[in-house]
């Protein structure tokens, strides 16, 4: 090849390659189609998708929680073979664990997956009272809805965390973010009265009443409690086509095996506490499978609120002859059948609240902050040895995580 042509090829190449060059940082400029940007989502005519999707990630949260404070709480036994699980199970949860900090809904997260269900719901709440009615048809409704959910996602951040924090802000106490969620709540109870929306409306009562108790305000509880009609509920709703909305309680237990009844539920002999014996090893070939049966399929809903909670929190919040008589309704009442409370057991009333509470509410979520409200004694007992290793601790509550104080300079000393 002459002198000549060789720089007539390397001057083709040359222009070949910076035109090549240019077409990629074309390519590369050209925004993924599968990505909305934030501005484009956020308009009057998504108001409904907004609305639901907010709820939907408060749903996945929840059933996570339900599941990893089941854990925590001794409802459940994990019986995996992920030893990243096993912390909930032991109560030794670390403020450097990746699992309960960071992890989805779906692999039993809780710090995130509850944040990002306040953060959505609380983010909807905002656009929609930028909006109007004539943009947005049943916008109070959303309102109210929003308002609701995202209290209830303060609910759960201050029953299961030690402290807790909001956009970036100082770390909380419980009590602040319950505080916090009343106010949710409060919103909730004038848009859905707006809205004439009964049932957004006893949604709305039924967890102000539960932020209420969890602060020990037992007059403020008993008002919102006893406007809850006692066959209420409000269900979170579940698929089986989708993994994360599944009925997160019914996949973990029935499906995959990955969690088990803990032995203190097994012989209760109680309806409300309705279990199999599988009669078999789950999955992590250790304990034995007993799976529950209050959560049928996938596809089973899922309360997020009932009027038998509300009855429960009024009951402890009047005390007394007529927390008995409520308690004792509630067992009477048709599908439960049960006697009355003998003597006996209402001798320390705190102690018939908390345990028919534990029945009643079994496998909702509600039975690890009442394990600090309470103060039983943890079963298994603090230092039992842990069947997979190391022994059991007396958490009460989880840190809140490393992964929130290291990127939240306010939420640091």
């Amino acid at each position: 090849m002459t002198t000549m042509t060789m720089k007539v090829v390397t001057a083709v190449l040359a222009v070949s390659v910076t035109a090549a060059c240019s077409g990629f940082d074309r390519l590369l400029s050209v925004q993924t189609p599968s990505r909305l940007a934030e501005e484009s989502y956020l308009v009057p005519a998504n108001a409904a998708l907004i609305s639901s999707s907010a709820v939907a990630d408060y749903e996945c949260a929840l059933g996570g929680y339900a599941v990893a404070s089941g854990m925590a709480a001794g409802e459940l036994f994990d019986a995996t073979q992920t030893a990243a699980r096993w912390s909930y199970d032991r109560r030794n949860i670390l403020a450097v664990d990746a699992t309960y900090a960071t992890a989805t809904c779906e692999g039993i997260g809780v710090f995130t997956p509850i944040n990002t269900a306040r953060y959505t719901n609380d983010q909807a709440v905002t656009k929609l009272e930028e909006w109007s009615d004539a943009q947005v048809p049943n916008r109070q409704r959303m309102i109210a809805l929003n308002s609701a959910i995202a209290g209830f996602s303060l609910v759960l951040l201050g029953e299961g965390f030690c402290s807790g924090t909001i956009n970036v802000g100082a770390t909380l106490t419980p009590t602040q973010l319950f505080d916090s969620a009343e106010v949710r709540f409060t919103k909730a109870i004038t848009a859905a009265t707006t809205a004439n929306d009964a049932a957004i409306l006893n949604l709305a009562y039924a967890g102000r009443a539960r932020a209420r108790i969890n602060k020990a305000n037992k007059p403020g509880a008993a008002e919102d409690a006893a406007r809850v009609p006692v066959a209420f509920v409000y269900n979170a709703t579940s698929d089986a086509t989708v993994g994360r909305r599944n009925n997160r309680m019914f996949q973990q237990n029935n499906q995959s095996f990955s969690v088990t009844i803990a032995t203190a539920y097994r012989t209760l002999n109680d309806p409300r506490v309705s279990l199999t014996n599988q009669n078999r090893l789950a999955s992590d070939q250790v304990n034995q499978l007993w799976t529950q049966n209050k959560f049928t399929s996938l596809t089973a809903s899922y309360p997020i609120a009932s009027g038998i909670e509300s009855q429960l929190i009024l009951a402890e919040a009047r005390g007394g002859a007529e927390g008995i008589a409520i308690l004792n309704a509630l067992r009477a009442r048709t599908g439960v059948a049960l006697p009355a409370l003998t003597a006996q057991e209402t001798a320390n009333f705190n102690e018939a609240v908390a345990e028919e509470r534990r029945r009643e509410l079994f496998l909702q979520g509600n039975r690890w902050f009442d394990v600090r409200r309470f103060n039983p004694t943890l079963v298994p007992t603090t230092g039992t040895a842990y069947a997979k290793g190391g022994v059991y601790g007396d958490q009460r509550c989880w840190p809140l995580p490393d992964a929130e104080v290291l990127a939240n300079p306010n939420a640091r000393g």
